[in-house]
């Protein structure tokens, strides 16, 4: 179902104006340029701009945890880019928590292999604009839980979400004594990535991920369920434990999921997505209003976001929905990934969903520099959208992520131009992310990119994908 179908800016910003409240532009290219180019205070950093790359995952790593020929290929390609955060991506703690057989994992015996990696990104990132003074590279810590490959490890039932993920009702919820333990395995992969270079971590607390499940682990008896002071004890005890070690020579960030809502599925008339039939009170879920969890309700959210920020995070990246069980909520599209449904709602309301969510929380917080997402679908008119949400204070750092990948040299034109090139934004066709979902691959795993615009490389993986993946269906 093609949403995108304006051919300029006056086009878009009247249609936005009529279904959304929060999405507008700035026309002026000039202003556009010093917006996206304001510096931003990070903790006792200075970041160069105001752009940032979002951990985007590759799933092209090698089986032992190290970086892979094409992980490497694209941090060449943001290190050139021009953005002044580069979110490095979920780099797993331990083997039993990676996502994928593929997904990065951090530990002592690769240690070398991402320091190579890390110098190689400053390196590149220093020839071209002559300083990494201004470069922030958090690298970001992940147990990835519900979704481990291959035994997964929950933090509490949610009936839907085990619907989905097809956990069974008997599975037992990782224990109060593993939590101990695993937070002790944080710190010693934060103390890795110290090792390997890394002077910034992200706690990984988004996309229904342990640390992520663990926010809306309401019905969870224990030290780690119930109250938000329970559910956020695993954050507290890790920051603590990190900032113990390292003093303020770690700069704490974390990109948090601020709204899970429910999880979807494919009608089959329509094709749209509709959510799984759900009771109210909604005793699930994290940032949902219980009365109506298809909407956010941010008051736990901002009581969080105060303790992260007393104990310590200087930045936060905002994210909302799980790609698992509601794709649209995070990341609003064009077309879905082949076997997923349609969007049920205008790409608009969801980019504009984004757009509130971020906005209310930048503006309760306006000394937490936060990071927006939801700009993609926008293609073209994104930098117009993030200009004007940072001139209003809605969010000091404009975050692209999907685009990245088919065009990781946005921010130069951005600051050159004041726009970005047609040919080559994110069309949200979703390849990527059909790419990641494929595991019938020689090495468990199909590595994800962008094969419309970067064809030489990731053309021929996606036709072996498709293959494979028509194979898997008959």
């Amino acid at each position: 179902m093609k949403h995108f179908s304006y051919k300029t800016l006056d086009q878009l910003k009247q249609d936005a104006e009529q279904r959304t409240e929060f999405v507008r532009f700035e026309t002026d290219k000039d202003k556009l340029k010093a917006l996206l180019g304001r510096k931003v205070q990070v903790g006792p950093i200075t970041m160069g701009n105001s752009m940032a790359i979002h951990p985007m995952e590759g799933c092209d790593g090698e089986l032992n945890g190290d970086p892979g020929e094409l992980t490497i290929r694209r941090y060449e390609r943001f290190a050139a880019g021009g953005a002044k955060l580069i979110w490095f991506e979920a780099t797993a703690i331990r083997e039993d928590g990676r996502a994928n057989a593929r997904q990065l994992w951090l530990h002592e015996g690769n240690i070398e292999a991402y320091k190579t990696l890390l110098s190689n990104i400053l390196a590149i990132h220093k020839e071209r604009f002559g300083t990494t003074d201004d470069l922030i590279i958090p690298v970001q810590l992940t147990h990835s839980g519900r979704y481990s490959y291959p035994n997964r490890i929950i933090a509490y039932h949610n009936p839907l979400i085990d619907a989905k993920t097809a956990t069974p009702a008997s599975q037992a919820p990782i224990s109060d004594e593993e939590l101990v333990e695993l937070e002790d395995v944080f710190l010693a992969a934060a103390i890795r990535a110290h090792k390997a270079g890394f002077r910034a971590i992200d706690l990984k607390v988004t996309h229904g991920y342990l640390l992520s499940e663990l926010m809306g682990a309401k019905t969870r008896p224990g030290p780690y369920g119930g109250s938000l002071e329970n559910r956020t004890r695993f954050i507290r005890n890790v920051i603590e434990k990190v900032k113990a070690h390292f003093g303020d020579e770690m700069l704490i960030c974390m990109r948090l999921g601020c709204f899970d809502s429910v999880p979807y599925k494919i009608d089959p008339e329509t094709k749209l997505g509709v959510p799984l039939d759900y009771e109210t009170p909604y005793p699930y879920g994290w940032g949902v209003n219980p009365e109506d969890p298809l909407s956010e309700d941010l008051t736990e959210v901002k009581q969080a976001i105060g303790w992260f920020k007393d104990w310590g995070v200087k930045l936060l990246n905002v994210s909302i929905g799980c790609p698992y069980y509601n794709p649209h909520i995070g990341r609003p599209f064009e077309k879905p990934d082949e076997g997923n449904y349609e969007m049920p709602e205008h790409p608009l309301i969801g980019v504009d969903r984004h757009f509130r969510i971020s906005g209310e929380l930048q503006q309760t917080f306006p000394d937490l520099p936060m990071v927006g997402t939801g700009y993609s679908w926008l293609q073209i008119y994104a930098l117009n959208a993030a200009a004007h949400n940072i001139e209003t204070g809605r969010i000091k750092i404009f975050g692209i992520g999907r685009n990245a990948l088919s065009y990781p040299d946005f921010a130069v034109d951005a600051l050159e131009k004041g726009e970005l090139d047609e040919i080559r934004v994110c069309k949200t066709l979703t390849y990527c992310t059909f790419l990641m979902r494929q595991k019938n691959h020689p090495l468990g795993q199909f590595p994800a990119g962008c094969p419309p615009f970067d064809k030489l490389v990731y053309g021929p993986i996606m036709k072996q994908a498709r293959e494979a993946f028509r194979i898997q269906q008959k």
